[in-house]
C-alpha cells in the first residue's frame, strides 16, 4: 500500500449536498476538520519513527504542501494555536507523558502483584484503575506532543513562505 493511502481511504468520505442534511456545520468547516484529523494522524505516524524532529517536521512540510491548500494550513493552524495547552500539568504532559504515567504502571503492577500473591480479588481493581489511567496518560500526551509536531511544520512552512530579508549591508557613500 502507498504511504498515505490508507489515510485517503479513512478520510475519503462522501461529501456531495445532502449526504447528511442533519448537518448544520459547512460543508467548508467538514473538510476542514477532516484535514484536521488527517494532519494529526500523520504526525502520529511520523513520531513513531526514530529520526530528530527537523526531519519528522521535513517529511511532514511535504506532505502538508501537497495536499492542503493555503486557506486550510492557516485554518488549522488556527485551531491548533487554540487547543495547545496553556497549564503546566498539560505542557508537561506533552513533553514527559511517560515520566507521568510510571507511577500508574506501577500501581497497576502491585495490583495484579497483590491480587495474585495475597488471593485478593479487591487489587485487581488497582490494576484495573491504574493501567485505564496510565494508558489515557499515554493517549493524551501522544495527541499532544502529534498536534505541536503539525503546529511546528505549519510554522516551517509559513516561515519558508515569507522568509525574512536579511540585512543588507550599507552602500558605501560615493566622494566625489
Amino acid at each position: 500500500m502507498v504511504e498515505g493511502a490508507a489515510l485517503e481511504m479513512l478520510f475519503g468520505g462522501n461529501f456531495n449536498e445532502g449526504s447528511n442534511p442533519s448537518l448544520s456545520v459547512p460543508k467548508i468547516k467538514l473538510v476542514a476538520m477532516g484535514q484536521y484529523d488527517r494532519l494529526i494522524l500523520l504526525a502520529e505516524d511520523q513520531l513513531t519513527e526514530y529520526s530528530t524532529d527537523a526531519l519528522k517536521i521535513e517529511k511532514l512540510r511535504r506532505k502538508i504542501g501537497i495536499s492542503v491548500p493555503l486557506a486550510e494550513q492557516r485554518q488549522i493552524k488556527a485551531t491548533l494555536l487554540e487547543e495547545m495547552p496553556k497549564d503546566w500539568f498539560n505542557k508537561t504532559l506533552e513533553t514527559q507523558r511517560q515520566t507521568i504515567a510510571l507511577p500508574f504502571w506501577g500501581i497497576a503492577g502491585l495490583g495484579l502483584l497483590f491480587g495474585i500473591s495475597a488471593s485478593q480479588p479487591l487489587d485487581f481493581i488497582a490494576t484495573i484503575v491504574g493501567g485505564a489511567i496510565a494508558i489515557n496518560l499515554q493517549k493524551k500526551g501522544w495527541k499532544l506532543q502529534a498536534k505541536r509536531l503539525v503546529l511546528q511544520t505549519l510554522e516551517d512552512i509559513e516561515q519558508r513562505m515569507n522568509p525574512t530579508p536579511a540585512t543588507s549591508e550599507p552602500k558605501p557613500s560615493q566622494e566625489n
